[in-house]
């Protein structure tokens, strides 16, 4: 997480390393390659609680421990790299400071931050231990020469097992300095990646052209979230900078919008509030004395979801189908009269009448309050023997239309009955006959209710007469 003094996550290359401050939460990792060792530091909780403090205790191997002070979310910074060929990968991560006690936690590969977030993606690798020597990390401890254990949830491992990775796999490394949470004062750290596949080739062994995505991967934010600076201080020129110029693509349809200005040195930063006109596609243009660099990040900031409409999935069997149709174009989970949330935004068998649905955001955006909906449903059978039960059939929620005509037809298409909202219903005669058992047809016309309630609106089915 980002300290509470620093605005840039500048990477300079230079003989001894590549330095680092930590980065302001997951959504803004910090892109690295092999080519040289980071040297970071961390300080101060951040802006963004990566892990909702009230929900997760642990990440499954950071612990929040049995000090009340302790947090698994302090004085951390997270990283991304991507691997560049198959092979072994490791990393050594070492206190530059007697006090530090440094924790790691890695995902991946190709895990989705959000279900970091949440808890749905667990660590491949972790260590939470007092360590010995200076050191923690993946594959051989430089400090004394201890191999790898094999990882296992609440490990005591100083050392984890190497990594086998795929080229083109993407893995996050979330840093934490437990001790930092008692003293308060800021700690360094170097990062150097090890394995096979660095000793082969440590330009090629992670994906160096993912530091060129310098403004970070591409972000999706909630509207509650603070603003988000994005840097051109980090890209690859340096301190070669002879100007900036950011513009923006709110459609993200290839149309430049707007040019923006930006703060600092040369404009160098853009701060973006997370707001529901802000989505869209950033583009920064850095002039060098050596020629143009180029980075683009596309930010899309959801609100509280809202519903669109509800659609009913008239089959010709089952006229209760219906589909949520949210705003937007998020990730949701729904929840119809007060029951389980599903990701799936379809519903079977919804009862007749006034119903309520409620829509939240899978990237942790809220959720909305119930939304009413009626479904002009129907029984699928009727029995008019005289005995006060089922004796009429009629459509439910017609009378909550402003207007409506039901017809019912038998399975030639002959017209049998019209019915308006102020009927009671069809007691299965016609001409004062009763009718047999068989199957009938019906078809509804009406207009929209346009005072809150969303209409499902059933067009033609059927239905059963039984004697």
């Amino acid at each position: 997480m980002r300290t509470s003094f620093c605005s840039i996550c500048a990477f300079l290359f230079v003989v001894f390393g590549t330095r680092a401050q930590n980065s302001p939460d997951l959504r803004t990792a910090i892109p690295v390659c092999a080519d040289a060792p980071i040297d970071g530091m961390a300080d101060g909780s951040g802006d963004i609680d990566d892990f909702d403090p009230n929900v997760i205790k642990e990440t499954g191997c950071l612990e929040k421990g049995s000090n009340i002070s302790a947090n698994i979310e302090h004085n951390t910074s997270w990283y991304v790299f991507r691997a560049g060929t198959d092979g072994q990968i490791g990393f050594d991560l070492e206190a530059l400071s007697p006090t530090a006690e440094w924790d790691f936690a890695l995902y991946g590969p190709d895990v989705d931050p959000i279900d970091i977030s949440n808890g749905n993606a667990q660590p491949i690798r972790c260590n939470y231990e007092v360590n010995n020597t200076n050191f923690t990390g993946i594959g051989v401890n430089p400090g004394n020469g201890q191999q790898g254990e094999p990882p296992l949830t609440a490990n005591q491992n100083t050392y984890d097992t190497w990594l086998d990775v795929k080229a083109g796999e993407m893995y996050y490394l979330f840093i934490n300095n437990y001790n930092t949470n008692f003293d308060g004062d800021p700690e360094p750290y170097l990062l150097t990646f090890t394995g096979s596949s660095v000793a082969a080739d440590q330009d090629t062994a992670l994906d160096c052209t993912l530091r060129d995505e310098f403004l970070g991967l591409d972000i999706i934010a909630c509207q509650a979230d603070p603003s988000v600076t994005l840097s051109a201080l980090s890209s690859p020129a340096g301190p070669d900078i002879q100007s900036v110029t950011w513009t923006v693509d709110y459609g993200d349809d290839g149309s430049i919008d707007d040019t923006l200005t930006g703060t600092g040195p040369y404009n160098g930063e853009l701060v973006v509030p997370m707001t529901a006109t802000t989505s869209g596609r950033y583009y920064v243009q850095i002039q060098t004395s050596f020629g143009t660099i180029t980075d683009d990040i596309l930010i899309t900031v959801h609100g509280t979801p809202e519903l669109g409409e509800v659609k009913v999935l008239a089959d010709m069997a089952d006229s209760n189908n219906i589909e949520i149709v949210p705003q937007g174009n998020g990730k949701y989970e729904y929840a119809i009269n007060g029951g389980h949330f599903q990701e799936s935004p379809i519903f079977n068998n919804v009862p007749p009448g006034e119903n309520t649905v409620a829509i939240s955001d899978l990237n942790g955006c809220g959720t909305s309050g119930y939304f009413p909906f009626l479904v002009v449903g129907y029984p699928k059978f009727f029995t008019p023997n005289g005995d006060g039960i089922h004796d009429e059939w009629t459509v439910y929620g017609l009378s909550e239309l402003e207007t409506a005509t039901l017809y019912i037809f038998d399975r030639y298409g002959k017209l049998l009955k019209q019915l308006d909202k102020s009927s009671t219903g069809w007691d299965g005669t016609f001409n004062g006959r009763p009718l047999p058992s068989s199957d009938y047809w019906f078809r509804i016309e009406y207009s929209r209710q346009e005072e809150g309630i969303l209409v499902a609106h059933t067009l033609q089915n059927h239905f059963s007469l039984k004697r």
